[in-house]
């Protein structure tokens, strides 16, 4: 006898999201969400940084359910958080959530064709295990547990406080130190006009990335909910956005020097008077190569124009006990480094998976629709996008999953497994692919962290929501499927 028929892990956005796409098409299923925090809220409970926010408007980052309705596009990580909850409450889902279950491992069994969910509550101070027939890891792309370990010559040496913003502490009192940030992606663009409101701050990169100023307010989404029905304004704002998002990377891919010259452009005109985009604004990349940096309202530049924040570009040579050596032969001399330098990459959410009581290796396997791994039975992994919205890709694999759930059903199904077969790897159109589309260097170093991808459907990586969720509404879903009947 099985406790639930879904077992569900995590609930940040793809949990919360999928356990309402269940509701709303399977009520029938039996579930539970499995969360090892102390709350809802996934990487919203978890990252408590100074300034942390979005890097995605909330309008498509936002539950197609439950539109978000804030004035504000890009907003405090702590709403978000609240958002999520909200959510989850208004459609009862919160009663399903086990709190402080850390799954450990899952065994899949071919014999019952079931999953055995081995869990330790409240830290170890109880260990139980779940069985369901279907498994959905809504547990985003990085460790929660740990932090990358920046490999940065000397940081060993440095007498003051080294910080990870994944694991800011509570009761840091930075005022009037100096600090430096270690890094140049979102997670520094946020912290450096948060941070310098009370302190000096130095961030330092390697090389330049692309950062873009956003209104935090649009005059299109004031207008719509003010003179059209909220259902209708909320649609149309949500469609403004994802258009915007889909042509503007499009742009960037089709004509990347146009693109350039447009966002540098841009940039120059925020710039303090006399400052050259040489050498701190210049990226050595096309945009969208990596992910492209938003500051609401220009923050990030009306710091720097306020003489408490700065850039310097350079490379470390050494870290001393009280000085960051740079090759070029400059020193900063922090009180407090920030090693904002990306993310410990992990798929699954780092749980030990066995099948028959052999260990399975999802980097090992292809990914089938972006949702399900080779060889991996009746388990669905939810990934976003790094061009989009995460909440995009997550709906359009909750909607993929139940369709699959509909179709077992209706066929009378226990178990699907997605299989290659050997036509298609020995097809020569098949070659490996990578599976995430950026080009920072967390990802570089960690990307074996991933399941493959291919060139040829049903393997190929992310392209674009509208057609993921085209497939997931009506494209094939039997190529590539094992079928395993009762």
């Amino acid at each position: 006898m099985l406790d639930f028929d879904i077992i569900i892990v995590g609930t940040g956005i793809s949990g919360i999201n999928f356990a309402y796409r269940l509701k709303e098409r399977h009520p029938s299923l039996s579930y539970c969400i499995l969360e090892d925090r102390h709350e809802i809220g996934g990487t919203w409970s978890l990252f408590q940084y100074p300034g942390i926010r979005s890097d995605s408007d909330l309008y498509t980052f936002g539950f197609a359910w439950n539109p978000w309705t804030g004035k504000n596009s890009i907003v405090h990580g702590s709403l978000i958080r609240n958002y999520i909850e909200e959510s989850a409450v208004k459609e009862g889902i919160d009663s399903k959530i086990r709190f402080g279950h850390r799954v450990k491992g899952m065994r899949w069994s071919s014999s019952s064709n079931s999953w055995t969910f081995d869990i330790t509550v409240n830290s170890a101070a109880e260990r139980l295990s779940l069985t369901s027939r279907f498994a959905f890891l809504g547990t985003g792309y990085y460790d929660y547990q740990k932090p990358l370990d920046a490999k940065i010559p000397g940081l060993s040496n440095f007498q003051g406080k080294v910080i990870h913003p994944q694991f800011w502490p509570t009761d840091l009192d930075y005022t009037d130190k100096k600090i430096v940030i270690i890094g140049s992606g979102a997670t520094a663009i946020t912290l450096l006009p948060s941070l310098a409101r009370r302190a000096q701050v130095t961030m330092l990169q390697r090389s330049p990335t692309y950062i873009a100023s956003l209104p935090s307010e649009g005059g299109f989404e004031a207008l719509a909910l003010k003179f059209l029905p909220g259902f209708l304004a909320n649609r149309l704002i949500r469609l403004k956005w994802m258009l915007f998002s889909f042509f503007m990377v499009s742009f960037c891919r089709l004509f990347p020097r146009m693109a350039k010259a447009f966002l540098l452009r841009r940039t120059a005109k925020l710039l303090p008077p006399g400052m050259n985009l040489e050498p701190d604004f210049i990226p050595s990349y096309n945009p969208w190569e990596q992910r492209l940096c938003l500051c609401p309202d220009g923050d990030f530049f009306d710091a720097i124009k306020s003489g408490k924040g700065s850039i310097q570009t350079g490379r470390i040579e050494n870290i001393t006990a009280s000085a960051i050596k740079l090759t070029s032969g400059e020193e900063l001399h922090p009180d407090i480094i920030v090693t904002a330098t990306g993310l410990k990459l992990s798929t699954g959410g780092g749980i030990g998976i066995t099948i028959d009581g052999k260990p399975y290796e999802i980097s090992d396997h292809f990914t089938w629709r972006t949702a399900m791994v080779e060889g991996l039975p009746n388990v669905m992994l939810s990934w976003g996008y790094v061009d989009a919205s995460w909440t995009l890709g997550a709906d359009s694999t909750a909607q993929l999953a139940c369709r699959l759930l509909a179709k077992m059903k209706e066929d009378g199904v226990s178990a699907i497994v997605p299989r290659m077969t050997a036509e298609e790897r020995d097809s020569s159109r098949f070659e490996e692919r990578p599976f995430l589309r950026l080009k920072a260097t967390y990802v570089k170093e960690g990307g074996s962290e991933f399941p493959k991808a291919a060139s040829i459907a049903p393997w190929q990586p992310r392209s674009y929501f509208w057609r993921d969720i085209a497939i997931s509404r009506w494209g094939d879903i039997e190529t590539g499927l094992e079928w395993l009947e009762y």
